[in-house]
C-alpha cells in the first residue's frame, strides 16, 4: 500500500530540512523518536502512550492535570458542583479558538464554545465513532441530558449517581475538543488531519517517516510572566522502529530526549544502583519520576471456570506462597538497573497520595514462608504440584526466567511460556489465561481507577482476574461517592489490602518515569502519567560551545 503524505502549506521536504536543526538555523525545534508510531490523531482513539503524546499537543480537554497531578482549569476556567454532586457546570474562558483549517469560512480557524464540547463528548459515546474511549461514560451519565451546552460559555454534565474521580475521567485525552464542521468533512479521515485548540498544530505528516507540528500563534495560555506559549517552535517526531537507531541518535545530539531506556544499552549508560555511569555524566541529563504504573503478574480465581478448578492456584496459599517466593530488589537491580520501586505494598502504586507502605503491607522476599505455606497447602517441598505455566511477552522473558528459578527453590515449579502481545492480551481478555504478566497504567489521577481492576461486576478488562470479594465490591461502591479526601483515601487503602490478603495478583514492581536529556533542554518537567509536557519546554545552547 502506497504511503499517505499529508501536505500543509510547505513541503514536507523543506519542512524536515528546517527542523533538522543544522546549520545556523535559530528555530526552537524539539526532536523525539517515536519507535511504535502513530495510529492516529483522532482523541476518540488515544489508547496508547505514542496517540496521547501527540494528541497532548493539539488538543485540549475542559481540565488537565499539573506536574503534581492536580486537577486544575484548561478550557473550563472554573466549574460548579451541585449540592447532590451530580450536576457540574462548567464554565468556558472565551478566547480559544480551533487551529485554522480548510472546513471553517475562509479556512480560518473559529471560536471554541460549549456547543464543541457537547458535541466531542457525545461522539466518543457513539456507536458509530466506535471510540476506545467511550468506557469512561459507561453507567455514569445521564443518557438522555448527561451532555449539554447552557450558551455558548456553558457546558453542564449530569451524572447518574456520585463520581468523585470524574474530573479525572474529564482530563483524559479521550475528552478532548474537536470542531464538528472538521470532523463531518474528513470523515474517518479526521484520524490524518487534526485540529484542536492545543499549543501545537499538525503542519506534515508522512506515515513511518516523520511528523511535523508547528507553534499555535494564536494559543491561549501564557507562562507566569505573562509570555505567550508555547516556548517552542515546533516539533519534530521521526519514526525508527530500531531502539538501536533511536540510541545513537541521542547519542549524536539528532534527539532531544529518549523515554524508557532499551535493556539492550541500560548497563551502557545505568549502574545497577540506577545512576549514570561515570562516562555520561556531564554529557546528558537522567530524569526520574513516579510514575503510575504497577507490573504484576495476574492470576485467574475464578473458580466456577474449568481451568481454575483444576489448577493449584485455586489456593489463595499457593497464590501467598508465590508472592512470597522471589525477591523483588533482587530483580530490580540486576534486570531493571534499580529503574522502579520494588512493590512490597499493594497493587497502588507510589506517586498517589493513598499510597501508604504502613498501612498496606504487601509481600517482600520471605522462602522459608513461602515453604510453609506450601506445606500449609498439602504440598510440602512442593511435592505433588503440578507445573505451573507463566504467559508473558518477549520483553519481559528474563524477568520471568527469574522468578522461575528463584520460586523452583521452594519448591513451585513454573514454565514460562513466551508469547506475542496480541495473543495474550486477546487470552486474558476471555478470561483464558491462568497465570500471566500484566501492567496497570493510570488512566486518570486517582487510586480507584486501579481498584476497579478488582471490582466484581467489572468485565475482563479491566478484571482480568475476575477477583470477586463482596466486602471489596461494598467499599469501593461507598468511595465512589465519598468527597471527603482522607476517608476515601483510607477505604482505597482497606481495599487494597483485602486484594494483597487473597492475592489474585503478584504485584512485581511500582514504575518509573526514566528520561535521558540532552542538556540544552529547559523546563521538561516530568509526571506521574507520563505525559509528554512541552508547553513550557525550551532549548539552550551551552555558550561556550
Amino acid at each position: 500500500m502506497r504511503k499517505q503524505l499529508i501536505i500543509f502549506p510547505c513541503s514536507l521536504l523543506l519542512l524536515l530540512s528546517a527542523c533538522s536543526g543544522g546549520g545556523g538555523n535559530k528555530e526552537q525545534i524539539f526532536h523525539y523518536n517515536e519507535a511504535t508510531g502513530i495510529a492516529s490523531l483522532d482523541p476518540a482513539f488515544a489508547k496508547n502512550q505514542s496517540v496521547i503524546w501527540a494528541i497532548h499537543q493539539l488538543y485540549n480537554t475542559l481540565v488537565e492535570t499539573d506536574d503534581q497531578l492536580r486537577i486544575v482549569p484548561s478550557l473550563a476556567y472554573r466549574w460548579d458542583v451541585s449540592d447532590d454532586r451530580k450536576v457540574y457546570t462548567f464554565h468556558l474562558r472565551n478566547d480559544v479558538y480551533f487551529h485554522d483549517n480548510p472546513a471553517f469560512p475562509n479556512g480560518k480557524g473559529r471560536k471554541m464554545t460549549a456547543h464543541d464540547v457537547e458535541y466531542s463528548f457525545r461522539r466518543i459515546i457513539e456507536p458509530a465513532t466506535a471510540s476506545s474511549g467511550a468506557w469512561i461514560f459507561n453507567d455514569r451519565i445521564d443518557a438522555d441530558e448527561g451532555f449539554s451546552a447552557i450558551n455558548d460559555s456553558t457546558f453542564r454534565l449530569i451524572l447518574k449517581r456520585p463520581f468523585t474521580p470524574v474530573l479525572g475521567l474529564l482530563s483524559m485525552k479521550y475528552c478532548s475538543v474537536v470542531p464538528r464542521e472538521v470532523v463531518e468533512k474528513y470523515g474517518h479521515d479526521f484520524r490524518n488531519h487534526p485540529c484542536g485548540t492545543g499549543p501545537f498544530m499538525m503542519k506534515a505528516w508522512e506515515e513511518g517517516q516523520a511528523m511535523i507540528l508547528r507553534r499555535n500563534p494564536q494559543y491561549f495560555e501564557k507562562d507566569s510572566s505573562g509570555k505567550p506559549l508555547p516556548r517552542l517552535d515546533g516539533i519534530k517526531i521521526s519514526f525508527f522502529d530500531s531502539r538501536a537507531t533511536e540510541f545513537m541518535l541521542f547519542r549524536q545530539g539528532k534527539l532531544d530526549f529518549i523515554n524508557d531506556i532499551d535493556p539492550s544499552f541500560k548497563d551502557e549508560v545505568l549502574t545497577k544502583k540506577g545512576v549514570l555511569r561515570k562516562e555520561w555524566e556531564g554529557r546528558v541529563r537522567l530524569s526520574k519520576h513516579p510514575y503510575l504504573n504497577t507490573e504484576y503478574l495476574g492470576i485467574l480465581v475464578d473458580s466456577t471456570k474449568d481451568i481454575v478448578k483444576h489448577s493449584p492456584l485455586r489456593h489463595r496459599a499457593i497464590r501467598q506462597a508465590i508472592n512470597y517466593g522471589f525477591d523483588r530488589r533482587k530483580m530490580m537491580m540486576y534486570l531493571r538497573n534499580s529503574i522502579g520501586t520494588p512493590a512490597e505494598s499493594g497493587f497502588i502504586p507510589a506517586g498517589f497520595p493513598s499510597f501508604s507502605a504502613t498501612n498496606v503491607k504487601g509481600y517482600s522476599y520471605d522462602p522459608e514462608r513461602a515453604r510453609k505455606l506450601l506445606s500449609d497447602a498439602g504440598f510440602p517441598d512442593g511435592k505433588g504440584l503440578p507445573v505451573i505455566k507463566l504467559l508473558t511477552v518477549p520483553i519481559y522473558a528474563d524477568l520471568g526466567s527469574f522468578i522461575a528459578r528463584q520460586l523452583e527453590e521452594v519448591g513451585i515449579k513454573v514454565q514460562v511460556e513466551v508469547v506475542q502481545k496480541a495473543l495474550l492480551l486477546e487470552q486474558t481478555a476471555k478470561s483464558e489465561a491462568l497465570f500471566f504478566r500484566g501492567s496497570w497504567i493510570a488512566d486518570y489521577p486517582e487510586a480507584e481507577n486501579y481498584l476497579s481492576v478488582f471490582y466484581g461486576r467489572n468485565p475482563a478488562p479491566p478484571n482480568y482476574t475476575q477477583y470477586h470479594n463482596p466486602e471489596f465490591d461494598k467499599l469501593y461502591e461507598y468511595a465512589l461517592e465519598t468527597e471527603n479526601d482522607s476517608l476515601r483515601y483510607l477505604m482505597y487503602q482497606q481495599m487494597d489490602q483485602l486484594v494483597m490478603r487473597d492475592a489474585p495478583v503478584v504485584p512485581l514492581w511500582y514504575d518509573e518515569v526514566i528520561h535521558l536529556e540532552q542538556l540544552k533542554v529547559k523546563d521538561f518537567i516530568p509526571n506521574g502519567l507520563n505525559l509528554l509536557e512541552l508547553r513550557r519546554t525550551y532549548l539552550q545552547e551551552d555558550p561556550k560551545k
